[in-house]
């Protein structure tokens, strides 16, 4: 408790990151040391021990970066968080994982696959690792949490472990520290600002043993995302799109650049017969409805030739998929949303 109350004090000073902890600690010694240096008053105490008081009545955990509960991939990466702090089932900081991000306004197709590849990742003992922001994030965190068993998912937050943002996801939120965890390198109660979700972005990069880059505009956070995992090395796979819509700028521009694989679904990474029996998790059987169709609208005539199936039989398909919002019927046929 002394240990972590002193870590804690250098930590919650002003001006005081991981890049100048590290400074004070290899000057001074020991946290111990260099909080006494720092010269932090007694107000100063009071606020640590009241923000540990609080992470108490929360049942959030404080992890250092000596714990062998803190996440090992995160742990090698320069000037990390040096304490974080922790809600939800520990267990799963401990696993192997992969981040995946996105676009908050995603489309309905491409949330739906990020959902099956998160899913299949959790139920090959696999945690994903994202950012409870709207559309992609909560698609892979939802995926995560639809397979079977318990630690399949992290949230990195950009305010504190008990701070829900968006509003929005307050469900999603309940589920992760259910099932998963929540994690923050923030104090408890911190609210989020800019710079935060950059630091957010930084440490979902690093967590992740590889990073899985859905639908995103070029000069999104999530880009900033990928640019961090290619720092640190990390094998990033990008999710394709119809190249006229902005949201296929961020992963094709990685493909043709060669910065990230072709991302075409969960058999990138595993056998399917390993988690789903075999079976196919096609909405529409094994005719390939859906993937036959695309940003440029398709006729049923077409369609039918294409999954060679009569008409007759792809129209209560296409109705199922319609419903489901993965696809739209306009005057020429059907396009993928």
């Amino acid at each position: 408790m002394s240990d972590l109350f002193d870590k804690l004090m250098l930590l919650r000073a002003p001006r005081i990151g991981p890049v100048r902890y590290a400074k004070l600690i290899e000057q001074f010694g020991t946290p111990a040391a260099a909080a006494a240096a720092l010269g932090a008053g007694a107000a100063h105490a009071d606020s640590v021990l009241r923000e540990m008081d609080m992470a108490a009545r929360h049942g959030i955990h404080y992890i250092s970066d000596d714990d062998d509960a803190y996440p090992v991939q995160l742990r090698r990466v320069k000037n990390h968080p040096p304490v974080i702090t922790v809600r939800g089932n520990i267990d799963v900081l401990r696993k192997t994982a992969v981040s995946i991000v996105g676009t908050r306004h995603a489309t309905a197709a491409g949330m739906a696959f990020v959902r099956d590849m998160a899913r299949e990742f959790a139920a090959n003992g696999v945690a994903v690792v994202s950012g409870m922001a709207l559309g992609t994030d909560s698609a892979a965190h939802a995926g995560a949490l639809a397979a079977d068993g318990d630690a399949q998912t992290v949230a990195v937050l950009a305010g504190g472990a008990d701070y829900v943002w968006p509003p929005e996801n307050e469900s999603l939120y309940r589920r992760i520290i259910e099932r998963g965890a929540v994690i923050s390198e923030m104090p408890v109660g911190f609210v989020p600002n800019q710079t935060s979700f950059v630091q957010r972005n930084r440490w979902i990069a690093a967590i992740g043993e590889k990073l899985v880059l859905g639908e995103a505009d070029i000069n999104s956070g999530s880009m900033t995302t990928a640019r961090f995992a290619a720092e640190y090395g990390r094998e990033i796979w990008a999710i394709p799109s119809h190249p006229a819509d902005s949201r296929a700028a961020g992963p094709n521009s990685l493909i043709a650049r060669g910065v990230a694989k072709l991302c075409s679904g969960p058999s990138d990474f595993f056998h399917l017969a390993t988690s789903n029996g075999g079976k196919n998790k096609n909405p529409v059987g094994e005719n390939n409805l859906l993937d036959a169709i695309g940003a440029i609208a398709v006729s049923e005539s077409v369609l039918s030739e294409i999954v060679q199936k009569p008409i007759s039989e792809i129209k209560r398909d296409l109705v199922i998929l319609e419903l489901q919002g993965l696809i739209r019927k306009t005057d020429g046929g059907y396009v993928r949303v």
